[in-house]
C-alpha cells in the first residue's frame, strides 16, 4: 500500500509538471497564432470566407485561454481542499463522532438487503426487480453475495429472508 501511495504521488507530480508545460505551450501557441493571424490580415485583405475563418480562429484562441484558466482554478481549488484536509487538527479518542449514516447514498446491495430485511415472509427475485428497478442478473448477483456474506438466507426455493 505504501508503494502504491508513493507511485500515486509520483504520478501526481508528473501530472502537475505536464499541466504546467501544457499551459506554457498553449500560451505560446495562442500568442504565436494570434500574432501570425494579425500579420497575415495586415498583409492582405481577406475575402469574406477567409475573414470568417480568421474570426473563428480568434474565438477558439480565446476559448482555449478560458479553458486553461478554468483548469488552473480547478487545480488550485483541489490543492486548497487537500491542504485544508491535512490542516485539520486531530481530536482525542474521547471526542470522536459517530459515523454519519448515508441514507441517500445506499449501495445497490444495501437497497436489496434492506428490502429483504423489511419483509416478514420473505421476498423473491421478481419482487426485488420491481421494487428496485435493477436488472434480474444484478439482483441475483447481489442475493448470492449477500447470502454468502451471511446477511440474508434462503427460506425456500427463490424466497429470501433476513439472516
Amino acid at each position: 500500500m505504501k508503494k502504491f501511495k508513493e507511485d500515486l504521488q509520483g504520478v501526481t507530480k508528473e501530472f502537475k509538471t505536464l499541466t504546467k508545460k501544457t499551459k506554457q505551450l498553449a500560451d505560446k501557441l495562442a500568442k504565436t497564432a494570434v500574432a501570425e493571424l494579425e500579420r497575415a490580415q495586415a498583409a492582405i485583405k481577406l475575402k469574406p470566407p477567409a475573414q470568417h475563418v480568421a474570426d473563428a480562429l480568434k474565438a477558439l484562441t480565446k476559448q482555449t485561454g478560458k479553458l486553461i484558466k478554468a483548469v488552473e482554478k480547478f487545480e488550485k481549488d483541489k490543492a486548497a481542499k487537500k491542504a485544508k484536509a491535512k490542516a485539520k487538527p486531530t481530536r482525542k479518542a474521547a471526542a470522536k463522532k459517530a459515523p454519519a449514516k448515508k441514507s441517500a447514498a445506499l449501495t445497490a446491495t444495501d437497497q436489496v438487503v434492506n428490502i429483504i430485511k423489511r419483509s416478514k415472509k420473505g421476498v423473491d427475485v421478481p419482487t426485488l426487480v420491481k421494487k428496485t428497478g435493477f436488472e434480474d442478473k444484478k439482483i441475483r448477483n447481489i442475493v448470492f453475495k449477500a447470502s454468502k456474506a451471511g446477511e440474508i438466507k434462503r427460506a425456500a426455493r427463490g424466497i429470501y429472508v433476513a439472516a
